[in-house]
């Protein structure tokens, strides 16, 4: 059976509305980076407020390699508006050349993504330690294998096979938008819990990236139609 009406639109209100939260991170991050780029960078003073004191040097993090977070970044403004279209049965009927060229351009900013969150994970101090890098080591190249394997699918025309790695890549790639609302229960509830960000944020990471592929797996077995789950060429 197909997944329900009721159970598609509650799935793609939840997509869109991560979709968003990535775009508004990515249009922020580079709002704040393009000056920086342009104009050098002045740390900031530091709050004597401890909490905000915490934000500002995750803000100053990234300012320290602009470039590189904005290489990061900027595509990943595009996967996010493109994701949900890609995915989108009706646009993909009634416009396939539209879906095959907004696709290459998918895949080519989800590997930029891929290999400089992996440049980044080695290159930049991580918040959360260890635990952290190890979270986006291990799914920014999981990430990477599973865009090369939908478009390995879909140039053998295995259209089930593609959809399924597609579905896997972006539900990593989306991942990282709800990432961003678990840090920031952790963070309001750490004068309870006594947890620092150096603590929480690798925990962050781990919840949200094997969150989203549980139900990335859930979401393909339960859609999948007898033939689909069998991997038949289309």
């Amino acid at each position: 059976m197909r997944p329900g009406i009721g159970r598609q639109r509650a799935l793609w209100s939840a997509v869109i509305f991560l979709a968003l939260i990535g775009v508004a991170i990515g249009v922020r991050r580079t709002a704040h980076l393009v000056p920086i780029v342009a104009h050098g960078y002045r740390p900031p003073a530091v709050s004597s407020n401890p909490r905000l004191a915490q934000l500002a040097a995750l803000d100053d993090l990234f300012a320290w390699h602009p470039i590189l977070t904005l290489v990061h970044i900027v595509p990943g403004i595009l996967f996010m508006i493109l994701g949900p279209l890609q995915f989108s049965s009706r646009i993909r009927a009634r416009h396939l050349v539209w879906h095959r060229l907004s696709g290459r351009v998918f895949v080519v900013c989800g590997l930029v993504i891929g290999i400089s969150a992996l440049v980044m994970s080695f290159g930049m101090p991580a918040i959360g330690g260890v635990n952290q890098v190890a979270a986006t080591t291990l799914f920014g190249t999981f990430f990477l294998w599973a865009l090369c394997k939908a478009f390995w699918h879909i140039r053998r025309r295995e259209v089930a096979l593609h959809r399924e790695w597609m579905i896997r890549a972006f539900s990593i790639g989306l991942a990282v938008a709800a990432i961003r609302p678990i840090i920031g229960v952790l963070f309001a509830t750490s004068p309870l819990t006594g947890l620092t960000p150096r603590e929480f944020f690798g925990i962050a990471f781990w919840i949200g990236f094997v969150l989203h592929l549980m139900a990335a797996e859930a979401w393909i077995h339960t859609s999948m139609t007898g033939e689909i789950a069998a991997g038949v060429r289309l």
